[in-house]
């Protein structure tokens, strides 16, 4: 098992892994709408990842800190709170539906709608790999691998509208790196917050309300949406791949 990493390899790694969504731009700029399977395997393969790294590593190492009765605990409420954000605060792909070109100011409107939810749902993933770090920096370096491959699709579903009603692939990229810089701030909000009172209780519920999150996310959302573009197959292959991926990637760093 690695060491904890610094507070400033927290900030690094959450900001790469925020800063991930402005691919996703790119990707929706070349590509214009990326094809089903494609997206079908990046969310599946995302789910996968986020999934086996919840399972794997966070609630293990919570179980350590806190014991299993208490771990547990941690991860159905993190569960719930995920649930209920969700209730409040919807998280749509744009990419669901088929985007028309030049759909004006009602699409941007939509567009910018999005962006903002996707950085109001980051903002927690920063502080995730923020004290996914500060607890061990291999932890914290599949945290961020997992989220920044989260984070591609949802930098597409911000910029294919933005660029398709405006053409401009400069506003494609500013609202695709807005929804991601959350994830930083988030990381910072920790940091200052919470330093203060880090123990190895605290870093515990935290991890494991962290595997609550993901692991909402994985079955509420990145799942139901790979599925929605008709290649469940593919999809599937995607969070076997995630998962065989991440867990080589753990099986290296450890």
């Amino acid at each position: 098992m690695g060491e904890g990493g610094t507070f400033w390899a927290a900030i690094m790694l959450t900001t790469v892994a925020g800063l991930s969504t402005t691919i996703g731009s790119l990707i929706a700029v070349f590509y214009k709408n990326p094809g089903p399977r494609y997206m079908a395997f990046t969310l599946g393969f995302s789910a996968g990842v986020m999934v086996l790294v919840s399972f794997v590593e966070l609630l293990q190492q919570g179980i350590v800190s806190l014991g299993f009765t208490q771990a547990h605990l941690a991860f159905f409420i993190g569960i719930l709170v995920m649930f209920i954000i969700d209730l409040t605060l919807p998280h749509t792909y744009i990419l669901e539906e088929p985007v028309k070109p030049r759909g004006g100011k009602k699409l941007r409107r939509t567009a910018v709608l999005v962006a903002v939810g996707i950085a109001i749902h980051n903002f927690p993933e920063g502080m995730v790999t923020f004290a996914g770090t500060l607890n061990n920096m291999n932890t914290g370096i599949a945290l961020a691998v997992a989220i920044a491959i989260h984070n591609i699709p949802e930098g597409i579903a911000v910029s294919v509208p933005i660029y398709a009603s405006t053409g401009s692939v400069k506003k494609a990229f500013w609202w695709s790196f807005l929804s991601g810089v959350s994830e930083p701030v988030g990381a910072l909000v920790a940091g200052l917050v919470l330093m203060p009172f880090l123990n190895d209780i605290v870093l515990g519920w935290m991890l494991c309300l962290v595997a609550g999150f993901m692991v909402f996310i994985s079955f509420d959302e990145l799942l139901p949406v790979a599925h929605s573009y008709g290649e469940e197959h593919v999809a599937i292959v995607g969070v076997v791949a995630g998962m065989c991926v991440m867990a080589l990637s753990l099986a290296l760093l450890i």
